[in-house]
């Protein structure tokens, strides 16, 4: 890669510490994504964070480890390392439920976050950072979030010439996490909106956008239909639109909202639910049916009401799928009596929306998480180039960056980071232009990218090279500075885009 061959070209070039920096950008360029999930306390991040891995090792009770920043990686071995703010770590075996323990046996204020390693598939291709919540109460755990996210004021650099460790500024350069899931509930408020503001990737100078951040709405299940307009009175559809208003009220911070009920994703994709559970649903779906929607009137009623389901099971139940889960299965099974255990669990995996918010990942994330981590990496090596205090390394590392952009295969880190400049604000666009160009340089499927999906492929290559000779001239004649920058990028994002139509 481009990038990595800058770093260990300028490493020789540069001080100790600056190198040491260089070395760490390294590495995560060679590590998988980094995506965390943050939100507020109580937003059901930790449950998201079991249900994208697949396994239920995140606490999601208020404890000791909800207080910490938690980096799930893939490992040969599952372990847990805690990792103390002096460097020390130490190894812990996960708990016999198979999650990480709850209580750690140490002085949580001398831990700086908790390393979890598991032989789980998903986690090959990204790291998933679970955050302790914003608005808790909890200070440290707080400023632990804000300094992953890159919120946190970086401290000044200590006076230590002869040192060739990372100091302070140059960790946090290199410490943040590429990309983010931002979690909502109900109520965007404006926290949420400060803290996607002042999510990083890697440094202060990439700040959240369509390329590196998508929201999902959480807790779907517990929205009143009848509050949202043009429901119809069904859950999902009140979820659906109360998601699309909120990313219109989120963007461009965020690529899109999506809503999704983390508790039954986590249930089901987890292990959580059973064969046992799959049972006791049959029974509920034999009682009367004016009985059973008197139950599912509220949790109370469901578990105090006098019928042939034990109470124990039907808590059980409650705390896996809640009313919205239950009344789901009992549904399919009336519907498809003879549904399997494994059948079922899918129906549930389907209700949960967790599926759509893999795939918008996918799209928004992992198909171009090259480019992610290589303009984050930029991102970094321009921070410790600044950080380091001798003008004439920052002036080698920023003249060879320049060359970098300005060769062909450095397109995508150019449409990357035009496409950060507009949804910042830094370079101020005409709306319809803003969108474009976010449309363009966010999606990964050409039809998308071209506001014509499903269209013929004679269609798109014409709309293609008409759009590259407008953004062209545009350019050319009508841009600021600011502007031309971004529209030569655009132009030939198009350009390419005509190209790889006409020869497919």
């Amino acid at each position: 890669m481009s990038v990595a061959n800058l770093c260990h070209r300028l490493q020789s070039q540069v001080s100790a510490r600056t190198a040491a920096g260089f070395a760490e950008v390294l590495r995560r360029l060679g590590a998988p994504l980094q995506v965390a999930v943050a939100g507020r306390i109580k937003s059901g991040k930790s449950t998201l964070v079991n249900a994208l891995i697949g396994r239920r090792v995140a606490p999601t009770d208020i404890g000791e480890c909800t207080r910490l920043v938690t980096r799930f990686q893939y490992g040969t071995v599952d372990r847990v390392e805690i990792v103390f703010t002096d460097g020390r770590k130490q190894v812990l075996p996960f708990a016999s439920d198979g999650m990480i323990p709850a209580e750690l046996g140490v002085d949580i204020t001398t831990v700086s976050h908790i390393e979890a390693y598991l032989t789980n598939a998903v986690l090959q291709g990204m790291t998933v950072i679970d955050t302790p919540g914003l608005g808790s109460l909890d200070a440290a755990s707080v400023s632990r979030t804000e300094q992953l996210l890159g919120a946190a004021k970086h401290r000044k650099e200590e006076d230590d010439e002869g040192s060739d460790e990372l100091d302070d500024t140059s960790r946090n350069a290199v410490a943040g996490a590429e990309a983010v899931l931002y979690v909502v509930t109900q109520g965007v408020r404006a926290d949420d909106q400060q803290a996607l503001a002042a999510f990083t990737a890697a440094t202060a100078s990439r700040e959240a956008g369509p390329v590196n951040a998508i929201a999902v709405l959480n807790k779907a299940d517990t929205i009143a239909p009848e509050s949202v307009e043009g429901s119809g009175g069904d859950v999902w559809k009140a979820a659906t639109i109360l998601s699309e208003k909120q990313a219109s009220t989120l963007k461009p911070r965020v690529a899109d909202v999506l809503p999704v009920i983390g508790l039954i994703a986590e249930s089901a994709e987890s292990g959580g639910f059973t064969s046992a559970d799959a049972e006791a649903l049959r029974q509920l779906a034999d009682l009367d049916d004016d009985i059973l929607q008197t139950m599912l009137i509220s949790a109370d009623i469901f578990t105090s009401w006098e019928c042939d389901v034990p109470s124990g099971t039907r808590l059980r139940l409650l705390e896996k799928l809640d009313l919205f889960g239950i009344s789901h299965a009992v549904e399919a099974i009336r519907k498809e009596p003879e549904l399997t255990a494994g059948s079922l669990r899918r129906s549930l995996l389907d209700a949960s929306g967790l599926e759509a918010v893999r795939q918008r990942l996918s799209i928004v994330f992992a198909a171009r998480a090259d480019g992610i981590k290589a303009a984050a990496a930029l991102a970094s090596v321009t921070a410790l180039a600044h950080s380091s205090g001798d003008p004439a390394e920052r002036q080698r590392v920023h003249d060879a960056i320049e060359v970098l952009l300005a060769k062909p295969e450095a397109h995508q880190l150019r449409l990357l980071e035009a496409l950060t400049l507009v949804a910042s604000g830094a370079v101020d666009m005409p709306e319809d232009l803003s969108e474009e160009v976010l449309r363009v340089g966010s999606n990964a499927d050409i039809g998308a990218q071209l506001g014509k999906p499903g269209a013929p492929r004679p269609e798109l290559a014409a709309h293609a090279l008409e759009r590259a000779g407008w953004w062209r001239s545009f350019a050319s004649f009508g841009a600021t500075p600011a502007q031309s920058r971004v529209a030569h990028v655009v132009h030939r994002a198009y350009f390419l885009i005509w190209q790889q139509v006409r020869e497919s």
